[in-house]
């Protein structure tokens, strides 16, 4: 189970990690300059004609078209983010609450000496997460990080193509340049969604998610650190969205527990119970001793049958 959870937070942070490179080379210019393509055709223009509609709208700032951006695509998927974050919520109260029987193969498997010993308790494992309805994935879904890569790669070739946002700045940020203080911004906002994911949660599961807690905060100052500012933008004003997510479903967990409690209680009682072993009956006629008729022949009377035998030959 933890094994799949890393595995997807890696997958996930791995597509983050990919967009610089994508984002650079996703649009070609022509012999004049201009961009070409179909990312610039179908993602660049519209975002273009978006912002200038926005920044008309907001005073001439693109700095703030590019936060109305960013709160509108957050809202849509807001649904979609607190649906898997409860997801994940439920898993997680599911893993703690059958942490002793899975304590219990864990120790078992670790003592198996034989590669039999060990599918066989790995299945037992697997049963487990089966019988209570847990996830070999955790409920952890990359989404809507895949959702908003056309956004990235949208405002990305908007910013850095189109004239009229080329020189566009935002309280004096250049926003087709690099800014390290939106860098540092969106790091302490995703550092601080992953510290408001841990609240609630049991000690052991802390010590298991504070490893990967630093690896997304990590990830995204390395991407806002090497793309123009405006995306920097976008990803600091998503993290504080990030975190408003977060304190939702924090909000919430007592009630998952109690419903997570309730639902593995009624699945206990409603489970099958395992058949007992048929138990030989015992009769009083089989405990008394045995017979002489009935006893088998001993040595001694083999031995004497034998030597009547031979004496019966000489005669």
């Amino acid at each position: 189970m933890i094994i799949m959870k890393k595995f997807n937070r890696v997958a996930a942070l791995t597509a983050l990690g990919t967009l610089a490179l994508f984002l650079s080379g996703c649009v070609r210019t022509n012999s004049h300059g201009k961009p070409v393509g179909y990312i610039w055709t179908y993602l660049g223009q519209p975002m273009v004609h978006f912002m200038e509609w926005a920044a008309k709208m907001l005073g001439g700032s693109y700095g703030w078209a590019i936060i109305l951006l960013t709160v509108v695509v957050r809202l849509v998927l807001l649904p979609l983010m607190v649906r898997q974050s409860r997801q994940a919520t439920v898993q997680q109260e599911k893993m703690s609450m059958i942490r002793p029987q899975m304590q219990d193969i864990q120790a078992r498997q670790k003592a198996a000496q034989t590669t039999e010993e060990k599918n066989t308790i790995s299945q037992e494992m697997m049963q487990l997460y089966r019988d209570n309805g847990i996830s070999m994935t955790g409920g952890i879904g990359c989404l809507p990080l895949v959702i908003q890569l056309p956004i990235f790669a949208a405002l990305y070739a908007a910013i850095r193509y189109a004239p009229e946002l080329v020189n566009a700045t935002f309280y004096g940020i250049r926003l087709d340049q690099p800014k390290l203080l939106l860098a540092i911004l969106s790091f302490a906002a995703y550092l601080l969604q992953g510290y408001l994911s841990l609240l609630g949660l049991p000690e052991d599961q802390k010590k298991q998610m504070r490893s990967m807690m630093i690896m997304s905060p990590v990830m995204i100052l390395f991407v806002t650190f090497s793309t123009p500012a405006a995306l920097g933008l976008y990803f600091f004003v998503g993290g504080l969205f990030a975190c408003i997510q977060t304190l939702i479903i924090a909000w919430y967990r007592p009630r998952i527990r109690k419903q997570v409690a309730a639902e593995l209680k009624e699945q206990a009682a409603n489970r099958p119970a395992p058949k007992p072993v048929a138990a030989t009956t015992v009769t009083p006629e089989d405990l008394k001793p045995a017979t002489p008729s009935s006893a088998a022949p001993t040595t001694d009377d083999n031995h004497k049958r034998n030597a009547g035998k031979q004496q019966h030959h000489k005669d």
